[in-house]
């Protein structure tokens, strides 16, 4: 079949490479226009643009289906005469006459397994929920969210320390095994999608608000919400201290500790260690690896704790109350 592949970010690249490797006929790539990137707000193509344009693929960059550039992008979809699309994180929805357009429709790679977690990011709340396994389903495009019938899934198991970052990494591999396999079977006419079954659960875009460090929580959802959030957007808290203003800092990552030291700190203090910086929790204190102070790159976590006061802590507030406190 002539195949469509629609994508924007990081996590795309490895499906579209699958299916390149595989033998599929990519006829073109969709992707979302060029985006300011760093502090320089430098415009930059999507890493599915820079990819495509590696491979000598035709690129067209829409946002939207609507008004003058929605038009050009029809036109340039029709001029590829694909027979489906395949898309992967692209970053907007699909009009009913643009899914409409292909003999075969499309389908999509959806790095959860549906019906739970339908949303922008699926592996990060997993993480940050706890959960124990994730994994990836190609399904039917339709116009709902994340609804339609699932031709193949695969599943995985999380680990406490990873981040979201390396779970997206090593499923945009898998995943994109999965969908190659997927259109193969769609071609020869052996694919069969099944409709989704089972509890549905969301995965909303991550906004700054659920990225915020609350040392009130306890230990093993604090550490859940800083690898969830890694390494974009990032988790972050306010440092506060006897000889410190009011700082940002994003933390990068953080593991759990079995065997904590015995302390009488609050919520929000560290515990600084030759080899290891600890924060305290409601119920026990977790591992901070990496941070980023204001200004400066991602370090090691020991590395920075050189440099501040031991009086340093996290700022609390009356908006995150201690609503696990039974006294």
């Amino acid at each position: 079949m002539r195949i469509l592949f629609a994508g924007t970010p990081q996590p795309a690249v490895a499906s579209l490479d699958a299916l390149v490797e595989a033998g599929h006929q990519v006829v073109g790539v969709l992707t979302r226009t060029d985006a300011k990137v760093g502090r320089k707000r430098v415009l930059t193509p999507s890493p599915v643009a820079m990819r495509a344009a590696e491979l000598g693929l035709p690129i067209i960059k829409a946002n939207s289906f609507n008004g003058a550039e929605g038009r050009a992008a029809i036109a340039d979809l029709q001029a590829l005469q694909p027979d489906i699309g395949a898309v992967v994180a692209y970053g907007g929805l699909l009009p009913q006459h643009v899914l409409e357009m292909f003999p075969n429709g499309w389908v999509n790679l959806h790095f959860s397994l549906l019906p739970a977690y339908r949303g922008a990011a699926p592996v990060q709340w997993a993480i940050i929920n706890q959960e124990q396994e994730t994994g990836a389903a190609v399904f039917q495009l339709e116009t709902g969210l994340d609804t339609g019938p699932v031709y193949a899934t695969l599943q995985r198991r999380l680990d406490q320390e990873e981040t979201a970052g390396e779970v997206l990494a090593d499923l945009s591999i898998s995943g994109g095994k999965l969908l190659a396999t997927t259109l193969f079977s769609i071609a020869d006419g052996t694919a069969v999608a099944t409709v989704q079954e089972g509890k549905v659960s969301w995965a909303p875009k991550i906004t700054r608000h659920d990225t915020q460090v609350d040392a009130h929580q306890p230990a093993n959802a604090v550490q859940a919400l800083i690898n969830g959030v890694s390494p974009v957007p990032g988790a972050w808290a306010i440092l506060e201290g006897d000889e410190t203003t009011q700082q940002r800092l994003k933390i990068g990552r953080a593991l759990p500790v079995l065997e904590a030291p015995g302390h009488d700190k609050s919520p929000g203090a560290f515990i600084f260690e030759s080899h290891r910086v600890l924060l305290v929790c409601h119920d026990g204190v977790i591992e901070l690896t990496e941070v980023q102070p204001s200004g400066k790159k991602m370090m090691r976590a020991t590395d920075w704790a050189r440099g501040v006061d031991e009086s340093i802590r996290l700022h609390t507030s009356a908006t995150h109350p201690n609503e696990f406190d039974q006294n």
